[in-house]
């Protein structure tokens, strides 16, 4: 992708994101096996502890933006943010029972939470709205990049016989590079208003264009099936425990090739197209989840696990641009923390009904339902845009 024309910010980020995915991602697809084989947790659980997680952050995500619009330094959220995380989250290894593995992915999304809002809000501001699907589409590639880097790295490690706790370990490396490239890469971003200029938050104030996209994107995490489930559908149709750090790699790598040109088509074709395509596509391999669960090869396994991959990298651009273009400037880091706080908040119940389902009556069952939900949600968001022009 070509990067010439994009602000020193956007880069920056770029390179944390793709370092900070690489570290996460040696753990994150491993955490379901660590989690159900070692630890002896359930589905239930499972769903419990990033259910958990991810409400943490979310939350926090719409307090550390109304901060960064108050007036604290944005690059100071940002490097507590990355610090937090990637000091904690490689001692997962060393736990030894799922409580403890909660506590430690609880702090890891603190620190997602004081971040996300103010690196979302810099990217918006540094580029205008005719390349910010572009800007968006070129952060979430790299994330994405890093995110195939990390279990190609944990799947050399366990290859050479590498315990897998001291996988969750070695994290620390790239953890490590993350904290040191913001410290002196990131330029300082000053104050964009003065605290007492902060308007109150008010739903009703905010565009009817971002209402919808904010609801309609709470709805889909609501009836997401998390990736950790797909984890556990691969491997209860055969895919060995080696194999799921390489399968995760090459999802990872199909969201890096499909997340940059999704968000440049947003800025030629408009936002709504690209959502309305890219979650349509979703809710077709829901349903073709729940239909491989009674009959299924291993070329379809990774097929539809990629598949799914590519459904939800293809939103991820212009659902961040959309914001930046309807937020209003002095509160645009509060936007995103109202954007991903309740994506985030709509992930818990989602994660434990996901998990319940699956546990009780299969999962097939629980993909169906989160087909169904993404319909409604879909019908929220053209209702709410069209309305809104």
């Amino acid at each position: 992708m070509n990067i010439s024309f994009l602000p020193r910010t956007v880069v920056i980020f770029g390179l944390v994101s793709f370092l900070n995915d690489a570290a996460s991602e040696m753990i994150t697809p491993l955490l379901p096996v660590f989690l159900t084989a070692t630890l002896g947790a359930g589905p239930a659980v499972l769903g419990l502890v990033e259910g958990i997680a991810e409400a943490t952050a979310s939350i926090l995500k719409l307090v550390s933006g109304r901060l960064a619009d108050r007036g604290w330094n944005q690059k100071r959220l940002v490097l507590g943010g990355y610090s937090i995380s990637n000091l904690a989250r490689p001692f997962i290894g060393l736990a030894l029972s799922w409580n403890l593995v909660l506590v430690l992915r609880f702090l890891d999304r603190v620190g997602k939470g004081l971040r996300t809002s103010s690196r979302d809000a810099l990217i918006s501001a540094s580029i205008d709205s005719r390349q910010r699907g572009r800007a968006f589409g070129f952060h979430r590639a790299l994330d994405n990049a890093g995110a195939m880097v990390g279990p190609l790295c944990a799947w050399f490690l366990l290859q050479h016989h590498i315990k897998m706790s001291h996988v969750f370990l070695w994290s620390l490396v790239p953890g490590i590079l993350v904290i040191f490239l913001l410290i002196f890469g990131l330029k300082t971003a000053p104050a964009a208003v003065k605290p007492e200029e902060l308007p109150p938050l008010r739903w009703a104030a905010l565009d009817r264009r971002m209402r919808g996209l904010i609801l309609a994107s709470a709805g889909l995490a609501l009836a997401n099936a998390p990736e950790a489930f797909l984890v556990l559908w691969a491997t209860d149709r055969g895919l060995q425990i080696a194999w799921v750090p390489l399968i995760w790699a090459a999802a990872s790598a199909v969201k890096a090739m499909v997340a940059g040109p999704a968000g440049g088509l947003s800025d030629h074709f408009g936002r709504l197209p690209v959502l309305l395509c890219g979650w349509t596509l979703r809710i077709i391999l829901l349903l073709s989840l729940a239909w491989s669960c009674l009959a299924v090869h291993p070329v379809l396994v990774w097929t539809l696990f990629l598949a799914y991959a590519a459904s939800l990298a293809a939103t991820e651009g212009a659902e961040r641009a959309l914001i930046g273009d309807f937020a209003r400037r002095q509160e645009r880091a509060t936007a995103f923390g109202l954007y991903h706080m309740l994506v985030g908040l709509a992930a818990l119940p989602g994660a434990l009904l996901f998990g319940t389902v699956w546990q009780t009556l299969g999962s097939a069952a629980a993909f169906i339902l989160s087909a169904l939900i993404s319909i409604g949600a879909i019908f929220v968001l053209r209702r709410q845009y069209q309305e809104g022009k």
